[in-house]
């Protein structure tokens, strides 16, 4: 289904039960909507699953601008209130998941917790800027993309079908949106903010994730961000979603059986 929000076309999966928890997905640089497909299938029935393509990805209207952390939270509050969403959860991959914690730091009145899956740090990301500029042109062609896959962002083989997936998403993304993330947009500085999260927080993370690695996770979010647990994936690189889905969606759901005090 598609939304008209800040004025763009935005594409969004909306499944599972309507009247369940309802659970927002946001998803990485180069990613899209169904970077959470396989999460969202083994998760169980009762929830209501929304996942959302961000402006310039996946099926969604790009624009010249919107794609700050302001802009790219601005476009999912409004979804949760177009939707009518209460009591919600955030859940948040790489860049997704600085992008929650900016909007869980604002303190929604209706947002329940804030689940960050491999999540890009609050500070700024400590490339230089030729290097920024060379995420930009990875995204160039299938063969920079590949090599991404095998060398920085997987520690597990894909499957073909998910790889040619990962391949499609990021090809497809407008220039724009390729360009703001690694040059501007990782760049800004919320880690003043990170401090005001009041929700419960669970951060899920790769062992062997190169790119927001355990270590970095730990000094740079889980110091700043209370009610935090942090929980290990084994064997897995910063794609998560897409290498150890299983394993995701059964932290997710022990966190909300949880948090909500029932079996789910």
């Amino acid at each position: 289904m598609y939304l008209k929000i800040n004025g763009l076309n935005l594409h969004l999966e909306d499944s599972g039960n309507p009247d369940g928890l309802p659970l927002v997905f946001l998803h990485s640089w180069a990613g899209s909507a169904r970077s959470w497909t396989y999460v969202v299938d083994a998760l169980p029935s009762c929830l209501r699953t929304i996942t959302l393509d961000h402006r310039g990805w996946g099926q969604s209207q790009s624009h010249v601008s919107g794609f700050d952390l302001a802009g790219l939270a601005s476009d999912a509050k409004e979804v949760v209130k177009a939707l009518k969403l209460n009591g919600y959860v955030i859940i948040g991959h790489s860049m997704g998941g600085k992008v929650a914690q900016l909007i869980a730091s604002e303190r929604p009145e209706k947002l329940s917790a804030l689940i960050l899956v491999a999540p890009a740090m609050p500070g700024p990301m400590p490339f230089p800027p030729e290097r920024r500029e060379d995420m930009v042109h990875a995204m160039d062609s299938a063969v920079l993309i590949q090599q991404a896959i095998d060398n920085m962002l997987t520690a597990k083989r894909l499957s073909p079908e998910v790889n040619a997936q990962v391949i499609e998403d990021a090809l497809r993304g407008s220039p724009e949106a390729k360009h703001a993330w690694p040059v501007s947009t990782s760049q800004e500085d919320i880690r003043g903010r990170v401090g005001l999260i009041q929700v419960p927080t669970l951060v899920i993370a790769g062992e062997l994730d190169k790119v927001d690695p355990v270590s970095e996770l730990q000094s740079e979010l889980l110091s700043r961000i209370p009610h935090t647990e942090m929980v290990i994936i084994p064997a897995t690189g910063h794609l998560s979603p897409l290498e150890s889905p299983i394993e995701v969606a059964e932290l997710i759901t022990r966190f909300l059986a949880q948090m909500l005090g029932q079996k789910l």
